[in-house]
Parts: structure tokens; sequence; C-alpha cells
């Protein structure tokens, strides 16, 4: 990628779970499971409904629904407004899930990273990590 690039960048985190989609699905859209693994936040599991992320950092993200299929699929855009155009992010995050064998591969895709946000991009990538090794530690406790 070249400087003059217009090109978005997505951060893409997969793993292969041994829950079902149902378990896996229940940490993704309950707020009090989700403020375990991601952040403190007003989710609903409604199209359309307007929430907010609260990171131990201090920031908050500003998120709407945009699609639910349960136990399959769930997207919202995850905003967070910066006077520094490198931070201003307007992105997209999706989660599927996909039954196996063994049990789930859930894939989140965090997409809508400009090539100016380098520092925003490599955060994201290390953090989603982090946030999926807080989800596993929620999986494997009985729900």
């Amino acid at each position: 990628m070249n400087k003059g690039s217009s090109e978005v960048r997505t951060v893409v985190v997969e793993r292969e779970l041994t829950h079902p989609p149902e378990k896996i699905w229940r940490a993704l859209t309950q707020p009090h499971l989700i403020a375990e693994w991601l952040m403190k936040n007003d989710f609903a599991p409604v199209v359309g409904h307007r929430f907010n992320l609260s990171g131990d950092w201090g920031g908050v993200l500003d998120c709407e629904v945009l699609a639910i299929e349960p136990n399959k699929t769930l997207s919202y855009t995850w905003d967070f407004a910066h006077a520094d155009a490198a931070y201003n992010l307007k992105s997209i995050v999706t989660f599927t899930l996909t039954p196996t064998p063994a049990g789930t591969r859930l894939r989140m895709e965090q997409s809508g990273f400009r090539p100016d946000q380098r520092q925003a991009f490599g955060g994201a990538n290390a953090g989603w990590q982090q946030f999926f090794g807080k989800l596993e530690q929620v999986l494997a406790r009985p729900q």
C-alpha cells in the first residue's frame, strides 16, 4: 500500500471455540457478559438500537446495531469521535458464528481504518486479541 492509497484496512480475528453458537451468542449480546469481556455498555440486540461502549481507558464508542441473525451474525457501528483525524474512527464490527464439528468458528471483522490511522489499526489488532482472550474466559464458565 503506497502513501497515496485510499484503501480501507480491516482487522480480522478468528478463533475456533469449543462452545455451541448459542453460548457464544449470549456472550456477544447480553450486556452484563459484554461488560466482562469487552466494555461497559447499554447494548440491546435490536437493529437500529444506539448504544455506547465505555472503555477503561476513558473513551466512549458510539455504536448502532446494523444486523442481527441470532446465533449467526451480529454487526454494529464502532465510532470514536476524536479531534485527531488519525483516531477519529468510523468503523463496522461484524461477528460471524459458524458451527463446526468441535464447536463454533467465531470471526470478528472490524472494517473502516483509513491509511492515516495506522496506530488506531495496530491498537485494534492488539485490542481484539485481548478481548477474545477475555471472551474465552467468560465462555469457560457455566452461564
